[in-house]
Formats: C-alpha cells, sequence, structure tokens
C-alpha cells in the first residue's frame, strides 16, 4: 500500500515537472484558479453608468468566479498608467471606460496583446483583444418617455444631460420619441453639463428648467431628481432604480443591467475564445441587458390607457416587431 502511495507520488510529481518543462498548466490548478479582473473607472462608483459595472463584477467576484479589483475617481491623464499597472500586475481581464481616452487605452491594449480589454468606447472593437460596450438602453428609454408624456401636465419636459456623446444622446432621442407618441404636444428643453459627475450643475440646470414650466425631467444625471424633488415635480431615471429614494419623485426607470455583457467576456477567457467584439447588444432588453423599472409607488398614478399602451409596446419590442430607432446625433431643445 505505501509502495503504491509512493510511486503514485512520484508519477504525479513527474507529470507535474514535465508540464512546467513544456510551459502547460494542470488541468486541475487551471480550473480551479480565479480569473484576475480589474475595473479602472473615472468617476465614483456609486455614478450611474459605472455602478452598473462595478455591480456586476461584484457579483462575479462573490459567486467565486473571479479576482477583483478597481480603480475609480481615476483622472483622464492617469488612465494609461493605471491600465499598464493593472496588465502588469497579471490581470487577464480588464474593464472601464475610455471615452476620453480612446487613443490612448488602444495603445495599451496593443502593447498587451494577451489581456482581454472590455471597454466603454464610442469607436469600434480593435483586434485581437480590445472590445467594447456602452449602454444600449434605448428600448427601455423609450417606454419611460411614453410614461412622460403621459404624466406631464405642462407639456413641458426637462432634459438634463452628462455630455452629448453617442451614448446619452440615443437615449435622449428614444426618450423623446417615446414621449411624443403618446402626446404629441410635449415640448423639450435640452441641456448638457459637461461633466459624468457634478450634482450641483445639474440641479441647477434643472432648476432653470422648471422655472420656465417643465413639470417632468429626464435624470440623466445625479441631481435632477433632487431639484424636482424640492420643486415637487416628477423625474425620470436612467441607467438604476432611485425610486426607493425619491418615492414620491422618480416616477420610472430604464434599467441597465450589466452582467450579461460581463458573465460572457469572463466565459470568453476562461475558455481561451475572447476576441474584439461590440458588447452593446448585450445591453438590449432582449438579452436581459435592459429594462423597465417596475411603477412601484406610481403603479395607481400613472394613468391606465397610459400604462397599458406602455405595456403593448414592451411586448412587441421584446417580439421583435417593434425597434427603437438608435439616433446619435445631438438633441435639440424643441421649447419655444
Amino acid at each position: 500500500m505505501t509502495s503504491r502511495r509512493l510511486f503514485t507520488g512520484r508519477l504525479l510529481c513527474t507529470s507535474l515537472a514535465i508540464s512546467a518543462t513544456l510551459g502547460l498548466a494542470p488541468v486541475a490548478a487551471f480550473a480551479q484558479a480565479k480569473l484576475k479582473v480589474a475595473g479602472i473607472y473615472t468617476v465614483p462608483y456609486e455614478q450611474q453608468w459605472v455602478s452598473r459595472i462595478h455591480k456586476a463584477l461584484k457579483a462575479a467576484e462573490a459567486r467565486g468566479e473571479i479576482e477583483y479589483k478597481s480603480s475609480e475617481n481615476v483622472a483622464n491623464a492617469d488612465y494609461e498608467r493605471v491600465m499598464r499597472e493593472y496588465a502588469n500586475g497579471g490581470n487577464q481581464l480588464v474593464f472601464g471606460e475610455v471615452f476620453g481616452v480612446e487613443s490612448a487605452a488602444r495603445k495599451v491594449a496593443k502593447d498587451f496583446p494577451k489581456t482581454a480589454f472590455v471597454m466603454g468606447s464610442s469607436g469600434k472593437p480593435q483586434a485581437p483583444n480590445f472590445s467594447v460596450f456602452d449602454n444600449y438602453i434605448q428600448e427601455p428609454a423609450y417606454l419611460t418617455g411614453m410614461i412622460a408624456g403621459g404624466m406631464t401636465k405642462t407639456n413641458k419636459i426637462g432634459m438634463v444631460g452628462g455630455f452629448p456623446i453617442p451614448e446619452v444622446n440615443r437615449l435622449m432621442h428614444a426618450f423623446m420619441a417615446g414621449a411624443k407618441e403618446v402626446n404629441p404636444k410635449v415640448e423639450f428643453t435640452v441641456t448638457f453639463i459637461n461633466s459624468w459627475f457634478d450634482p450641483p450643475k445639474a440641479k441647477e440646470a434643472t432648476f432653470a428648467m422648471i422655472d420656465k414650466g417643465a413639470d417632468v425631467l429626464y435624470a440623466e444625471r445625479f441631481g435632477v431628481s433632487d431639484a424636482a424633488k424640492e420643486k415637487g415635480k416628477l423625474a425620470i431615471g436612467n441607467v438604476i432604480d432611485t425610486q426607493p429614494q425619491y418615492p414620491d419623485t422618480v416616477v420610472a426607470s430604464a434599467l441597465w443591467h450589466m452582467e450579461p455583457s460581463v458573465d460572457r467576456a469572463i466565459g470568453l477567457v476562461k475558455a481561451g475564445k475572447f476576441t474584439a467584439e461590440d458588447y452593446g447588444p448585450y445591453s438590449m432588453m432582449k438579452h436581459k441587458g435592459s429594462s423597465l423599472a417596475p411603477l412601484g409607488t406610481f403603479e395607481k398614478k400613472v394613468p391606465a390607457d397610459v400604462v397599458a399602451k406602455v405595456k403593448a409596446r414592451e411586448a412587441e419590442i421584446l417580439a421583435g416587431k417593434f425597434t427603437v430607432k438608435v439616433d446619435d446625433s445631438q438633441p435639440k431643445s424643441t421649447a419655444k
């Protein structure tokens, strides 16, 4: 018995030595190893957009699938350096958003061809290892627009966005189209604060819209709902559901779920099949990458005929019978 154990032990050691010599990882060790994943964000974790990526990666970490490290509030000037540090640190998959540092980020990806990058970007994928994504949640944005069009009493809706880039523009256009479907008389005032995270500035812009008669506000940025709450107006949320914090203010929200994209990337890297691709479509409703938040506290306050129209349109979207137009151009105010 003892001899057999010694022989088995020697055989195992010999196999491991051969594997190491040939550069092959032992199957058992590879299967048990956690994927090293990093996240690099230019804003705080609580910012709506970034919070969705962080949440999905934390969920994968909680399941024991990955080892996750991340950095928040990384300045554009430091972004390339941080990317290189994480890549040099052995991270096999890196998530982030590079809208302001496209060229630098793509240069890093070229220098680390064996590292998988999945980055929020306005550009195209870059072979072999730079995938892109953004929040293609124009479908639920359209549905929230329908609700807003049915809730406004003044027919004036205010919209506050961060920057007029495609990722923001397409959501605003979808929202406006949804509102117009239900209420052709509605007018829009559109303002961009030129910041991804400046609640006081967004709040100030919202107050100006309310002073001009807007009674429903599209909260693409934090700070809008605070202003609406203070003035007794209504707000429509974006990316996350803030109704629990604003139960008498936030009527509905277009939710973004990054889990389908994150889980796909993790699976492909683990399988050794990761390639550069556009993950944008995985944020659409058919992939469970986005959804309309429950009306919750406003379930009985939204007119029944509007709710019926929204549910019918939602069903058509999921069935592929209705397509929300993607318009990346900068939206303009229509209010006189």
